[in-house]
Parts: C-alpha cells; structure tokens; sequence
C-alpha cells in the first residue's frame, strides 16, 4: 500500500481503509498529522460498530482515497444528501440539493 496517492491526501478527502483489528471503515479525513504519518478520520461506515460516528486516529499507511464518483442519477444524489446530512456538510448538502432541483427542472420540462 506505499504507492496508493497518500502522498496527495486532503482534509475533507473520502477514504476506506482498515483499523488496526483489520475491521474496514469509510469516512473522511478531519485533520492529518504529517509528522506522525496519522489522519484523523471521521467514520461513516465500519465492520466495528463502535467508532461509527467518531474521529479516530488511523496511520496514513493503513488509508486509500476513494476516487472522486460522478453523480448521474436521481437515486444517487439523494444518497449523497443523506450522506451530507448525517455528516453535518452544509455546503455539499446545498450543492446536491441545487443539483437534484436542476434535475427535477429538466424532468419537468420534458413532460
């Protein structure tokens, strides 16, 4: 896992990795700490339901960046609010919402 674009780490990136038991979680990075090679990770889903919901330390090696998806149905965008909501991101919540609106808008002037 030494080339898998840690090196291109953000906060706010979505990331999988595991935890130390090897349980696998998704979350995203709060804040990192490049000296001690750690993220901070908020998790949004794991195989240890214990630290759903909470900023864990992971060490970088142990986290890969989830590729950045594209957005091309009804369904997904309304996932993604869900997402937005139980993670507090307003401001992705505003741009799914803008989107989902231009889709209904676009449905709408087709009928």
């Amino acid at each position: 896992m030494s080339s898998n674009n840690n090196s291109t780490l953000k906060t706010g990136d979505w990331i999988k990795g595991k935890l130390h038991d090897g349980e696998l979680l998704i979350g995203y990075i709060e804040s990192q700490d490049f000296s001690e090679g750690v993220v901070k990770v908020t998790v949004v889903k794991s195989d240890d339901n214990e630290v759903i919901g909470k900023t864990i330390p992971i060490l970088r090696k142990r986290v890969k960046r989830l590729p950045v998806s594209k957005v091309t149905n009804k369904e997904q965008v309304l996932f993604l609010i869900d997402l937005a909501l139980s993670t507090g991101d307003e401001d992705w919540f505003m741009e799914l919402s803008a989107k989902l609106n231009s889709m209904k808008q676009l449905v709408n002037g087709v009928y």
